[in-house]
């Protein structure tokens, strides 16, 4: 089968709807189909062999972050001539409401026959950017064939906003990649050691909220070490702790694939502080994978990953006390965190690609089928 996939996010930022179109295109091409994605990237960017690069993005802020996305009359072109040249059996865009390709790439499919399938990641119930742009989306969507929406809460922010009912498939990772990742002994607390990742200027990451917690856990555990992954202002994020404990604190940066499992597979626990914003928590999954508990915010999304606090523990939202309070009885309790480390491990394999991609696959085969 030849698929076309448009990712309206720049792969020269990665971020979660561009891992998940990176991992599913690679996925697909592994089970011999024919698979070209189009993104915005800078045509210097070093990408596989099967990205078409769109041009250079601009930053957007939207849902409480920043998107790189790209429009405009130039833009347009390549798409109508991506797609004309890719002769596509199948085109799966990502976020078409969003002000990027895959929308461009919708209103350029309306000459070609070619069925569409979207797939929606937002879960913004309440936006008003959406509620204004209703009657301008609702009639290219309307073009789609099948619909696709990672979680219940992104199938409802889109039912609600543009109607339509899509089918439910979550967020895949490679669970094998995080399981079988060597943990780095040097990154290592004496104690235990905390993970957190996102990028650190995202307040609805939720960091400022983690610094304040382990501010209150950290002088009573001077072992306890806290590993902070993603991109962004470190001395801005630094200057928030206590001097006394920032040696406990290692801020790894912006990393790669494997350097994030690994630094996964080296944590006690996983502590996803997020204060909105949040579809579905692929990141609680990835952590799920590498063995790490997971200690999360009461998200509606976090508590479906985590079935209630079954597969995880969950404090409310914006707690910082609270959330000190949950690592530091978890820490205190091996027995528990193995007991939820080994639930999480079974249960995380349904989001597994090989699983995740047998149903996509289904709904391209439905809509070729038409």
């Amino acid at each position: 089968m030849r698929i076309g996939i448009v990712c309206p996010y720049s792969l020269d930022t990665m971020g979660g709807v561009q891992n998940h179109v990176r991992d599913i295109a690679e996925e697909l091409i592994k089970r011999g189909h024919e698979v070209s994605v189009l993104a915005p990237a800078d045509d210097k960017t070093t990408l596989p062999s099967y990205v078409v690069a769109a041009g250079r993005a601009v930053p957007v802020p939207f849902n409480g972050a920043v998107g790189h996305v790209l429009f405009g009359p130039i833009a347009n072109a390549r798409v109508k001539r991506w797609l004309e040249d890719g002769r596509f059996d199948v085109v799966h865009l990502h976020e078409p409401g969003t002000p990027s390709l895959s929308l461009l790439a919708l209103g350029a499919t309306a000459d070609l026959q070619v069925p569409v399938v979207a797939t929606f990641h937002q879960s913004n119930p309440r936006s008003r950017a959406m509620s204004a742009a209703k009657a301008l989306l609702r009639p290219r969507l309307e073009r789609i064939t099948a619909r696709i929406a990672v979680s219940e809460y992104a199938r409802e922010t889109q039912v609600q906003h543009v109607g339509g009912e899509p089918v439910v498939i979550p967020n895949g990772l490679y669970v094998d990649r995080f399981r079988d990742a060597e943990p780095d002994p040097a990154l290592a607390g004496t104690d235990a050691t905390l993970c957190f990742i996102g990028r650190l200027h995202e307040r609805r990451k939720g960091l400022p909220v983690l610094l304040e917690a382990f501010a209150l856990l950290a002088p009573e555990r001077p072992g306890l070490r806290l590993l902070v992954v993603g991109g962004g202002d470190v001395d801005e994020a630094r200057s928030r702790l206590p001097e006394q404990v920032r040696r406990q604190v290692t801020f790894l940066g912006r990393v790669d694939d494997p350097a994030k499992a690994r630094a996964l597979r080296t944590a006690d626990v996983y502590v996803a502080p997020n204060t909105g914003g949040e579809s579905f928590g692929i990141v609680l999954a990835e952590a799920m994978a590498a063995g790490a508990a997971v200690v999360a915010a009461d998200l509606p999304a976090f508590a479906r990953v985590l079935e209630g606090g079954r597969l995880g523990v969950l404090f409310p939202n914006g707690d910082a006390a609270a959330l000190a309070d949950a690592v530091d009885a978890l820490l205190a309790d091996d027995a528990r965190r193995t007991a939820l480390v080994q639930a999480a491990g079974a249960a995380v394999w349904r989001y597994d690609w090989s699983r995740v991609t047998d149903e996509v696959e289904r709904v391209y085969e439905t809509v070729v089928g038409r």
